[in-house]
C-alpha cells in the first residue's frame, strides 16, 4: 500500500482505475491495482499486489505518478 498526500485525480484517472481494479490485470511490473481509497482533499491509498516496492515505484512511474510512502501490508485473513 502506498499513500499520497496530494494526488489529483481527474474523473478519467478514476474511471481508469476503477477499471483496472475490476479487471484485475497485472502490469508489466508484475503490479495489479487492488483498490484505490481517496478524498477530495488529494489525500489517496493504493493498495497493489506487487512483488516489492520497487515494482510499485516502477508502476507509479510508468502512469506519470510519483510513488508516496510505501507499506507493506498483509490481509487478516
Amino acid at each position: 500500500m502506498d499513500f499520497h498526500d496530494d494526488l489529483q485525480l481527474t474523473p478519467a484517472a478514476l474511471e481508469q482505475l476503477r477499471r483496472d481494479t475490476t479487471d484485475q490485470l497485472y502490469d508489466e511490473s508484475g503490479v495489479r491495482q487492488v483498490d484505490l481509497c481517496h478524498d477530495h482533499s488529494g489525500h489517496a491509498y493504493c493498495l497493489l499486489d506487487a512483488p516489492d516496492a520497487e515494482a510499485m515505484r516502477r508502476h507509479h512511474a510508468a502512469i506519470g505518478l510519483p510513488s508516496g510512502d510505501v507499506h507493506q501490508v498483509a490481509a487478516l485473513r
